[in-house]
C-alpha cells in the first residue's frame, strides 16, 4: 500500500467522523460550551483516532507479527472515557441514553476500518450511521404509532426473506423448465412487502398519498402484485378510490420501467414501442392524479386487519407461478411460431419475462414481430390486472382500474398508429 493510499484511508475516517460529529453537534447546537459531551471536533478526533489506531495497528502487524491488541485497547479506552462523561452529563441533566458512548465506538471501529479493510464498506457505514441518526425523529414517530400486529408483520416477513428464504431449494420441479420452490417463496415475499409498505404509508400520510406512494414503490418490482394486493384490501372495505389509483400509479410506472428495459436491452425497438408506453403512463399518472385529487366521497376510519394475510399472500403467489409456467409450456410446445401466445400467456403475470426473452431474439426476428410481442405482453398485462380487480377486489375500486386500463391502453394504439402513418 503506497503513501497516496494511506492518506485517501486516513482522509477516509476522519470524514466518517465529521459527517457523524456534524448530526451530534446539530442536536446539542444550543447547549453552551463544554456543557455536551462530544461535539464535531470531538467526533472528527475520534474518526482519526480509529484511522491512526489502524495504521499502528498495520506497523505493528508487519514487524512483530502480532495484530489487535492495540486496536483493542484503544477501543475499550474509549468507550469507558466516553461512558464516564456520559454518565456525568446524564446526572446532571436526568436523562438516560447510551447513543453517544455507541456513537462514538462505531466511529472509531468505522475509522479502524477504512484503514485496515475495504472503504467502500466504511463509506457505506459511516452514511448509515448517519441516517440512523438524522431519522431519530421519524422512529420515534413509528414507534409511537406501530402497533403489535404491525410489529409481528415486520417479523415474519424478515423471517420469510432473511431465514426461510436462503434454505429454499432454488432449483425447478417438473416438466417445461419446471417451478422453483424459491420463486414461489420470492412472489409470496414480493406481495407481502407491497401489501405492508402500502398499510404503513396509508396509516404515515393518509390513504390517497400513501396508496398512490406504495403503488408507485410496488410498480417498480410488480405492478400485478399491486393489482391484487391493493384489490383484495379494497374488499376488506379499503378505500377503492385511492387504492384505485396506487393500482393506476403501478401500472404507469410499469410502463415506464418497460420502455427503459428496451432503450437498454432492445434499442432498435424504440421506436416502435417507446411513444405507445410513455403516452398510455402519461394518461395512467393523469388518471390516478384525478383520483387521488378527488379523494374519498367519504371520510373513512377504516384500518387493515392486519399488513397482510400470510395465507392469502400464498395463494396470490402459487397463481402467478401456475400463469408463468403455462406461459413456459405454451413456448416450448409451440415453438418460435407460438411466440405471441406465449409472450400473452406470460403477460398475465409479468411482462419483464418477455422483454428480456424477446432481446434476446432479435438476431432471429423481424422487428415488428418482436415489437409485436412485448405489445402484447403489455396489452394482456394491462387488462390482466383489471380482472384481477375484478375477481378479488369491490366494484367501486375494479370499474376505475378498468377506465383507466381502456384510456392507456387508447392512448398507446393511437399514438403507435400515428407513429406507423408517419
Amino acid at each position: 500500500m503506497d503513501e497516496l493510499e494511506l492518506f485517501q484511508r486516513l482522509g477516509l475516517a476522519i470524514a466518517i467522523g465529521a459527517a457523524v460529529g456534524v448530526e451530534r453537534h446539530w442536536r446539542a447546537r444550543d447547549v453552551g460550551e463544554g456543557q455536551r459531551t462530544a461535539g464535531i471536533r470531538t467526533f472528527t478526533l475520534i474518526g482519526m483516532l480509529g484511522g491512526i489506531t489502524g495504521l499502528l495497528e498495520r506497523y505493528l502487524a508487519q514487524g512483530t507479527g502480532s495484530s489487535g491488541i492495540l486496536l483493542a485497547t484503544f477501543f475499550l479506552a474509549l468507550a469507558a472515557v466516553v461512558a464516564a462523561f456520559e454518565y456525568r452529563e446524564a446526572v446532571d441533566e436526568e436523562s438516560y441514553s447510551a447513543t453517544s458512548v455507541v456513537v462514538a465506538m462505531v466511529t472509531f471501529s468505522l475509522g479502524a476500518l477504512a484503514v485496515l479493510g475495504d472503504m467502500t464498506i466504511a463509506s457505506a457505514g459511516g452514511v448509515i450511521a448517519l441516517g440512523i441518526l438524522a431519522s431519530r425523529e421519524f422512529l420515534h414517530t413509528l414507534m409511537k404509532k406501530l402497533q403489535w400486529k404491525e410489529l409481528q408483520s415486520a417479523i415474519i416477513l424478515l423471517a420469510m426473506t432473511f431465514v426461510l428464504l436462503p434454505i429454499v431449494p432454488a432449483d425447478p420441479i417438473g416438466p417445461f423448465g419446471g417451478v422453483s420452490p424459491r420463486k414461489i417463496l420470492l412472489l409470496a415475499i414480493m406481495l407481502a412487502g407491497i401489501s405492508y409498505c402500502g398499510y404503513i404509508a396509508a396509516k404515515l400520510v393518509g390513504s390517497s398519498k400513501g396508496d398512490v406512494l406504495a403503488g408507485a414503490i410496488g410498480g417498480i418490482v410488480s405492478s400485478t402484485a399491486v393489482a391484487i394486493s391493493f384489490a383484495q384490501r379494497s374488499a376488506e372495505s379499503g378505500p377503492p378510490r385511492s387504492l384505485a389509483a396506487g393500482v393506476i400509479t403501478a401500472t404507469a410506472i410499469s410502463l415506464v420501467r418497460t420502455g427503459f428495459l428496451v432503450i437498454a436491452l432492445a434499442a432498435a425497438l424504440v421506436p416502435y414501442l417507446l411513444p405507445p408506453f410513455f403516452a398510455g403512463a402519461a394518461v395512467s399518472l393523469g388518471y390516478a392524479y384525478f383520483l387521488a385529487r378527488r379523494g374519498e366521497p367519504r371520510e373513512t376510519s377504516h384500518a387493515m386487519n392486519n399488513p397482510f394475510e400470510l395465507l392469502s399472500v400464498a395463494k396470490m403467489a402459487l397463481l402467478l407461478v401456475f400463469v408463468a409456467f403455462l406461459a413456459r409450456a405454451a413456448s416450448d410446445y409451440f415453438g418460435q411460431r407460438g411466440l405471441l401466445i406465449a409472450s400473452a400467456l406470460t403477460g398475465l403475470a409479468d411482462v419483464d419475462a418477455v422483454a428480456v426473452t424477446v432481446a434476446d431474439m432479435l438476431g432471429s426476428l423481424a422487428l415488428p414481430t418482436a415489437a409485436l410481442a412485448i405489445g402484447v405482453a403489455v396489452l394482456v398485462n394491462t387488462f390482466a390486472k383489471a380482472v384481477y380487480a375484478t375477481a378479488f377486489g369491490v366494484r367501486a375500486f375494479s370499474l376505475h382500474v378498468w377506465i383507466a386500463s381502456m384510456l392507456a391502453t387508447a392512448a398507446a394504439v393511437a399514438t403507435a398508429t400515428a407513429g406507423l402513418l408517419i
